[in-house]
């Protein structure tokens, strides 16, 4: 009974502190939606990824460094309390989104290691200027021009993207897909799932999911926009171009990718549209604070890590802890 009321704690204590923590940067965000609008896309992705990803890993550091050596510590081996079924409930709840994660991860992974030797086995490599990463020219219905893949990307790039495209209008659409490459968008989209996914009953995460992916493409373009406004304009009238190729009622069926135009509706390729045309008449005048935001995450991170440690070793602290872990189970008795 000692082991299972233990797991069921910390599998409980890791859903309570990730629900709650979720719901405070939720909140936080919604106070500071406006707000964000001052800074550059790039920052913004930044900020929306870091609010997304802290939850968790608070609640990780938390439960592994205060609950469970609390609970080792200073719960009898020989512990009369019982598995009550509302704690059984709550840990059953934390495990199913830790096992949904865990195989949404792994559908995901097959999915994209299929697409890719389906794709590979029909496709041309082919070399294009601005890009470093493998790319293959693919035919397809779609006017795909994405880069799949998180750990080893491939770009691929349809026939008639190619074909309608003009060299300056290819090379902005290139640049957009390196600025994915560069912020590592497919990996932050997986982690971002994987985030989601551990909270299947609770509907935190889909707001900032979405607003991350807004973020995320409008710092691709003011990637590809930052060169020169000329690049801006290719880059809409890439966009243009690419959505008129588009069939009626279709869209891009590809797992986790980044791709120029795909799961977007045309409401939001309107909308990129206009900005690229404002960045070449005016320029970017948001503010880039990357490196700032990147800094204030991780060392946010460190502190609580050092701070939660420094808690560990004090026994009075572990002691309040363990009183805090015997009074929830005595209240979901």
């Amino acid at each position: 009974m000692y082991e299972l009321l233990g797991i069921c704690l910390v599998l409980t204590a890791l859903l309570a502190v990730n629900s709650l923590a979720s719901l405070l940067f939720t909140a936080v965000w919604r106070l500071c939606e406006r707000k964000l609008g001052d800074l550059s896309a790039h920052s913004r992705a930044e900020i929306l990824f870091g609010m997304r990803i802290l939850p968790p890993a608070v609640a990780l550091i938390l439960v592994s460094m205060l609950v469970l050596p609390a609970y080792i510590g200073y719960e009898p081996q020989a512990t009369g309390e019982i598995v009550s079924t509302k704690l059984a409930s709550l840990a059953l709840v934390s495990a199913a989104g830790f096992i949904f994660a865990c195989w949404r991860a792994y559908r995901s992974w097959i999915a994209t290691r299929s697409l890719l030797r389906q794709w590979l086995r029909c496709s041309q490599r082919i070399d294009l200027p601005g890009i470093s990463i493998p790319t293959f020219r693919i035919e397809h219905s779609f006017p795909i021009i994405a880069v799949v893949g998180s750990l080893n990307p491939r770009l691929f790039v349809a026939a008639q993207v190619l074909d309608a495209l003009n060299k300056e209008e290819l090379g902005a659409a290139i640049a957009h897909e390196r600025g994915h490459l560069i912020a590592r968008d497919n990996l932050k989209r997986s982690l971002l799932r994987g985030c989601r996914d551990l909270l299947p009953l609770i509907p935190f995460g889909r707001s900032f999911d979405r607003a991350w992916a807004q973020a995320a493409e409008a710092a691709a373009d003011e990637h590809a926009a930052r060169q020169n406004p000329e690049r801006a304009l290719n880059l809409a009238s890439a966009l243009v171009k690419i959505a008129k190729m588009i069939p009626v009622r279709e869209r891009a069926r590809i797992p986790l990718g980044a791709y120029l135009i795909g799961a977007e509706e045309s409401q939001g390729v309107k909308a990129r549209i206009r900005r690229l045309l404002d960045i070449a008449s005016d320029g970017i005048d948001k503010r880039e604070n990357q490196s700032l935001v990147q800094t204030f995450l991780g060392v946010s991170l460190i502190a609580l890590a050092v701070f939660t440690i420094a808690a560990a070793s004090n026994p009075t602290v572990l002691i309040g802890v363990h009183d805090v872990i015997e009074r929830t189970v005595r209240l979901l008795c």
